[in-house]
């Protein structure tokens, strides 16, 4: 078994699912017109990005213990390959349609993204337990290293999706570079061997896995992932539109959609990658830190208007892109550590509950920009940060009251604590 290969397969799939994400923005225009599809058209094919993920990731937390991981990843990289290739591939319609299940070229259409979809979710459903059992020494940190190759994804196939754009090459080439790291991991994952998870190895019972999930501080905690997934994500689907309106100056025309992006992908990637330290030495404190800096930020970023300097919004967007950095991964890595017994279905069942809640934060946020205009919606995002501020702050003093934050260790004769901070 070779620790590294594994390592870099991960941190390929997490960035082949993120280059779908940015890809699929550059090429929604295009593929409205040569499938005659409306908007509202296209924002059901793109549906399956947020529920079938959910789909595939609680899938995948009940069977990655008996299929394994390494079935599993194959899996998910076969399916990026058959998602681009029935959209590729799909007949286009000679006129709109009125369902798009009413022609074979918007069905694979819609087919194929759902694949690109169901794929991302079993990515995810088997890098995090893959870390936990590689590392049981440094769960937080290697969730958190293998993770900063989603916003690095993000920068590659955003920057590629625009330069391609600019040269006038077509939706076609764009949506095939996702090709590229999806056989690459593919072929990585067909050559090594993969552990059975953590779980498994110490013999824990799947009856005792699910009791697991019923435990209060496991309930907290996903309460908690619904608002760190929307802090982290549900603002950057409205960025392009938000920063052009609040800062003129920055108009979309300037780049400053992509730029601001790119920016606080970069902040992202440096510190989930040489920064990950930090979180296994305090995984709750980072949280603490972390929920506050993402308040402030996006507060700011609200409160930004025409008058506002470029140099102004840039540190607000600093702030914002710090915060948000370690929330997702720090949420899985405190759950890998506290619930080793709950395996990979608590894993899953994190990942998905976050992502579902990014799906009902979009309208919300939407509507909030319809009524009272796009900064509005910033703040209103902005007071779920203060609100995990007092819950992780309360969480704090009660491991404090308890010794102090330890990861919990399974063992032959049940559950060791070590501490961490």
């Amino acid at each position: 078994m070779n620790k590294h290969k594994l390592f870099v397969a991960s941190c390929l799939s997490i960035a082949t699912a993120s280059m779908v994400f940015a890809i699929r923005g550059e090429v929604a225009g295009p593929l409205s017109q040569a499938f005659h599809i409306t908007n509202e058209q296209m924002g059901l094919v793109f549906s399956p990005a947020f529920w079938a993920f959910t789909i595939a990731i609680f899938i995948s937390g009940n069977l990655v213990d008996i299929v394994g991981m390494r079935r599993l990843h194959i899996l998910s990289a076969a399916g990026f390959i058959v998602g681009v290739a029935l959209i590729v591939l799909a007949p286009h319609p000679t006129e709109p349609v009125v369902s798009l299940f009413d022609h074979a070229g918007t069905t694979l259409l819609y087919a194929g993204f759902f694949m690109l979809g169901l794929s991302h979710g079993l990515v995810e459903g088997v890098i995090n337990p893959l870390m936990a059992s590689l590392y049981p020494d440094e769960k937080t940190r290697r969730i958190t290293s293998v993770h900063a190759w989603w916003p690095a994804g993000l920068i590659i196939g955003g920057l590629l999706a625009v330069v391609m754009s600019n040269l006038g090459i077509g939706w076609e080439l764009k949506l095939s570079l996702i090709l590229v790291p999806a056989v690459t991991y593919l072929v990585m994952a067909l050559s090594v061997s993969y552990p059975k998870t953590e779980r498994v190895t110490s013999n824990v019972s799947t009856a005792s896995m699910w009791k697991e999930a019923a435990r209060p501080l496991f309930l907290l905690l996903l309460v908690c992932m619904c608002m760190t997934a929307a802090i982290e994500m549900g603002p950057d689907q409205w960025f392009p539109r938000v920063m052009g309106e609040l800062v003129p100056q920055l108009s979309p025309e300037h780049g400053s959609g992509v730029l601001f992006l790119v920016y606080t992908g970069g902040l992202m990637f440096v510190l989930r990658m040489w920064g990950s330290n930090v979180t296994h030495k305090s995984p709750v404190v980072t949280m603490i830190v972390s929920s506050f800096l993402s308040a402030i930020g996006l507060y700011w970023l609200g409160a930004l208007d025409s008058g506002t300097s470029a140099i102004v919004a840039l540190t607000a967007a600093t702030l914002f892109g710090v915060g948000k950095t370690f929330l997702w991964p720090t949420m899985i890595g405190i759950t890998a550590e506290q619930f080793p017994r709950g395996g990979a279905l608590l894993l899953s069942l994190m990942g998905g509950t976050g992502l579902l809640s990014v799906a009902i934060v979009l309208p919300i946020m939407g509507a909030r920009m319809d009524q009272y205009g796009p900064g509005a919606a910033l703040q209103m995002v902005a007071a779920l940060g203060a609100i995990l501020t007092v819950i992780f702050t309360g969480l704090w003093l009660y491991f404090r009251s308890r010794g102090g934050y330890r990861a919990v260790a399974i063992t032959e004769e049940g559950i060791t604590r070590h501490k961490v901070a």
